[in-house]
């Protein structure tokens, strides 16, 4: 692997952390011990990406499709979330790292809610680098959130039809005032995004690696960034009009 130009990288990567339950499987071991291990690529990770520059990285760390597994595998991430809060606060301020956590946050619990509300306005101030805790989290969900607050406000007469366009919109979004992400990752096989920032992923370059979350690296993130380094971002132009 060649190196990364650290002039052009993503200012915004986001990660779908497939692939636990797998890699317990074929380490005779329990899903919950999966997520334990994928903790530790969770801080790899970030720490990663603060070292090399990326500005914004967003981790798709509990969808709303998760409340559907068994109880005790969603009590044990949410317990994994609990400490991963508890544990990595302290790291989050010497590296100057801000927490934002978006998605239902309400149906985490009031014991989590608290800490997240904590921890985000403890690091509210850090400006090195901002991870995205998405929880509780659906693209079609928050898609309909938004568009139920911009009819709320158009019906109490704060904004009008008119005024509606894609931007403001965005706004409404859980991710309002956040850069829409430049590289999506998807580790274990899969090649779907999986109800993960339908809105915002429109011009995304998608990366899949067969690598599952409890083994990616910060080799597997930068070969990520190396294959989105060869690609040509167009966003609807030419590659000629990209020249001039």
């Amino acid at each position: 692997m060649k190196e990364i130009d650290l002039n052009r990288l993503p200012q915004h990567i986001a990660i779908i952390m497939d692939g636990n339950g797998r890699w317990a499987a074929r380490h005779a071991m329990g899903r919950i011990l999966g997520h334990k291990k994928g903790a530790e690529s969770v801080r790899a990770a970030v720490r990663t990406c603060r070292r090399i520059g990326i500005r914004y990285l967003t981790l798709y760390a509990f969808s709303m499709e998760n409340w559907l597994r068994p109880e005790n595998e969603v009590s044990a991430l949410l317990n994994l979330l609990s400490e991963y809060l508890d544990n990595e606060v302290q790291e989050m301020m010497e590296q100057d790292i801000r927490l934002v956590a978006i998605g239902h946050l309400d149906s985490l619990g009031e014991t989590i809610l608290d800490k997240i509300r904590k921890v985000s306005a403890r690091t509210a101030r850090n400006q090195g680098m901002t991870v995205i805790l998405a929880l509780s989290y659906g693209g079609r969900d928050e898609i309909a959130a938004a568009a139920s607050l911009m009819a709320g406000d158009a019906v109490a007469g704060k904004i009008t039809a008119e005024a509606v366009t894609k931007e403001l919109f965005a706004q409404y979004l859980y991710t309002g005032g956040l850069p829409d992400p430049d590289l999506l990752i998807r580790t274990g096989g899969e090649c779907r995004i999986s109800n993960f920032l339908l809105w915002q992923m429109a011009y995304t370059e998608f990366y899949f690696t067969e690598v599952l979350w409890p083994d990616f690296r910060d080799r597997h993130l930068l070969k990520a960034i190396e294959d989105y380094q060869r690609r040509e971002r167009r966003f609807g132009r030419t590659s000629e009009q990209l020249k001039t």
